[in-house]
Order: structure tokens, then sequence, then C-alpha cells
């Protein structure tokens, strides 16, 4: 379809109301994926400050791990959008299979690297009182790793489709099984002994199980005709060559930008306990608005990824307006009541007045990190849609890994900054990254559009 089709025409006047209606949904899905870890972290809180320790570094270790396969199958966003937009509705049903095969062969390393817990978390310095305890939470994730990877593939070809109504329902209705489900293990009853830490787990590894299921089930009349009849070439060795190609460099992507953040983190710890606590209160509601232009950036990445389905750069163009006006409009807002109200947001988390007050803090650098980081995110997707997966990886690398951890070094440890400029230096690499990654939108967004 050419820019000046009568369907382009259609997506450009509605490029707010379209995006809108498919972003909310995934803001409510990640907001829920979310809850699912920092439940397991609050109710084993109750059993032991040891328990709580080791579920909050399992789940650290555990999302790393997980989010490297997760990372690998977002290549299915320009895949399976290109292939919609195209109308080409044999080569999108056989990417979904291709999907759920890669999700299969994910599982076996993940699950592989999961059993690795404690030994590697040894090797980091990780307290030795709780990498038992660690080492026993994410080996009981293991059967939950692969149900968790095929309802991403899902919940990418719905999203797709349009047709986030069904990944909403189950991720909320997950929330309440896995509340109920820790509430059971954990302390006991029924029959089941207190579990304590693996039965944290076991909740998790549970309801992941019973996400897939539920989500194929309230889904059946889109995900059911897409997964049966097998097709033919649904083994073809190229297709997979071009899924890694762009799936894996997004995989890095994502491990170098949190390991950037969990590096500052460790750096803060050397700080004290305050500067500890205010970092986790800063970065926690950093971390929940950031859902928001995350899920503007993945809805971009669908619709972007259409547009390259039917040629369509002005649809492309504009969806991209969009989407970073909405993602950087909702951060700036953030920005200013982090600014104008820090004493008052930190005082959500806590009482104790030194946290409080270093909270306090760090919000407003937080503010401005934030809207950084929301264009970035935002770009991040544009340019997936766009099948572009190796350059963002380079510019996060460069931006976060060298930029932006060296300067927070260097603030911290060679101005009177102290730990506050360990966040600056987080502004000074998200400022770099989302600069260049705009640039490199405006670039490819001059060019033709072309098909991964």
């Amino acid at each position: 379809m050419s820019a000046g089709a009568p369907g382009a025409s259609r997506t450009v006047a509605t490029p707010f109301r379209s995006l809108l209606s498919l972003a909310l949904p995934i803001v409510g899905v990640n907001v829920g994926m979310m809850l699912m870890g920092a439940v397991d972290t609050i109710m084993v809180g109750r059993v032991s400050p040891e328990a709580l320790a080791a579920v909050a570094l399992g789940n650290l270790y555990a999302f790393a791990v997980a989010m490297f396969g997760v990372g690998i199958l977002l290549a299915l966003d320009p895949i399976l959008s290109q292939a919609h937009g195209a109308g080409e509705r044999d080569a999108f049903a056989v990417g979904v299979q291709r999907g759920v095969v890669m999700a299969l062969v994910l599982a076996v390393p993940i699950s592989a690297a999961m059993l690795l817990a404690e030994p590697l978390l040894r090797l980091a310095r990780q307290p030795a009182e709780v990498l038992p305890l660690a080492g026993t939470y994410c080996r009981v994730l293991i059967p939950g790793m692969l149900p968790f990877l095929l309802y991403n593939v899902g919940r990418q070809t719905l999203q797709v489709l349009h047709r986030v109504g069904p990944v909403l329902w189950t991720i909320l209705i997950a929330n309440l099984v896995n509340v109920g489900l820790n509430k059971w293990l954990i302390f006991g009853g029924a029959g089941v002994p207190p579990l304590g830490v693996a039965g944290s787990a076991w909740a998790t590894a549970i309801s992941r199980v019973f996400m897939v299921l539920l989500l194929v089930w309230l889904a059946r009349r889109e995900l059911l005709p897409l997964l049966r009849p097998i097709r033919h070439p649904l083994l073809v060795a190229a297709p997979f060559r071009t899924m890694l190609r762009i799936g894996v460099p997004i995989a890095f992507q994502l491990e170098i930008e949190m390991a950037a953040f969990s590096i500052v983190g460790l750096l803060m710890g050397m700080f004290g306990t305050v500067q500890v606590a205010g970092h986790q209160v800063a970065l926690n509601l950093a971390s929940l608005t950031f859902m928001v232009p995350m899920g503007v950036g993945m809805a971009a990445s669908v619709q972007v990824g259409q547009a390259v389905g039917r040629n369509d750069l002005a649809a492309a163009r504009a969806g991209t307006r969009a989407a970073l006006m909405l993602g950087s409009g909702f951060m700036v807002t953030t920005a200013v009541l982090f600014t104008l109200l820090p004493m008052t947001i930190a005082g959500w988390y806590t009482n104790a007045a030194d946290v409080r007050a270093f909270a306090a803090m760090l919000l407003p650098v937080a503010g401005i990190f934030q809207v950084f980081d929301g264009v970035q995110v935002v770009c991040v997707g544009v340019l997936r849609g766009l099948g572009d997966t190796h350059a963002p990886m380079l510019i996060n690398l460069g931006g976060f890994g060298v930029l932006g951890v060296g300067t927070s070094l260097w603030l911290a440890y060679r101005t009177s900054l102290g730990p506050i400029g360990l966040w600056w230096g987080l502004v000074v690499g998200l400022a770099a990254v989302a600069t260049v990654l705009v640039w490199r939108v405006r670039t490819l967004l001059r060019r033709p559009l072309q098909r991964v």
C-alpha cells in the first residue's frame, strides 16, 4: 500500500487514538507482571529476613535470565506485525508457530541457567547465609519458565491483532491466584506444611502454568486457528536465523540496561543502608512510571511494523510522532510531580525520616532521567517495528555501559556529589542514548521502508 492510499490516510488521521487503545492495556499487563514478583517478596518477608533477602535475590537473578529469552522472542514484534500489515495470514500463522518452537528451545538453556543460580551468586559474593535459599527459589521456578515464554508468544501475537483484553484479564487473574497460592504454600495449610521460600517459588511457577492455559482459553478464537494445523515450512532454518539475528541484540540490549541500573545499586550500597533504601524507593517509583512509555513503545513497535508491512511510510511517521509525544509527555508530567512533591511522594514508601529525605533528594534527578528514559524506550519500540535491533544494542552499550556508568563513578567518587552523583551519571547516559536513538529513528524514517 502506498503512502497516499485510503488505508494510510485513515491510519495517519487517528494515530493517538489507535496507539492509546493498544498501549493502555499493555501498560496494565506490564504493571501486572511487576506485581507478581513484588507479591512473592512482600509475602515471604513475613517468614524471616533471610527468606526476604533470598527471594529478592532469586527474583533478581531469575528475571535477568528469563528476560534474555523474552528479548529473543521480541523478534516476533516486527516479524508478526509486518506479516499482519501485509495481509499475509499464512506467514503470520507460521511466524506464531515458530515463536512457540523458539520458546521450547530457549526453555532448555534458561532452565540450565536457573540450576546454576547458587554457584553464580556465590561468585558474585552475595551473602552466604541466603545463597541456599536463593538457589532453592530459582530451582523451583524452573517448571514455570517454559509457560512464561509461551505466555509471551501469545501476548505478542494478540498485541499485533489488537486483542490485548485477554492478556490483561489473564495477568489480573493470575495475580490473584499467585496471592492465594503464596499464602497457602508459604505458610502451610490444608495438609501442606509451611514451605517458606520454596512455597513462594512454587506459587509463581504454578501461576505461570495457569497464565498460559488461561490465555489460550480466553483467546482461543484467535490463537487456536494459528496454532493448528502445523504449517509445513515450520522448521526451515533460515527464518529461525532471522529471529535470532533480530532477537539476540534485543536480549543483550535489555541485559545491558538492567546491568547498568544493577551496578549503580551495588555502588550505592557502598555509601550505607540509608542510601540503598532511598535508592530503592526512588527507583521503584521511576520503574512504575516507566511502565507507561514502555507500553507506548511496545504499541509503537506493533503499529510501525504493520505500517512497514503495508509499505505505508506516512503511517510509520505518524505513529512514531504520536508515540514520542505520548511517552515523553507522560514522563514530563511525572517529572514535574517528582520535582515539586518529592517529600510527599517518598513518604508513601517509608516513615523513616533519613530514608525519606534521601529519596526526596533523588526524585528530582529521577524526574529528569525518566524523561530521557521515556524517549529512548519509545524509540527502541519504533526501531524494533522497523526491524532495526543491532543499532539500539550498540547505542545502549555505549550510553549505559560506558558513558553512564563511567560518569556515575566519576561524579560519585571524584566530586562532592557523592551518592547523588550516581544518579546524575544515569541522566548523562540516558540523555546520550535518547539523543542518538532519536537521530537513528529520524534517519530510517527518511528512507524507503524495508521488511525483515
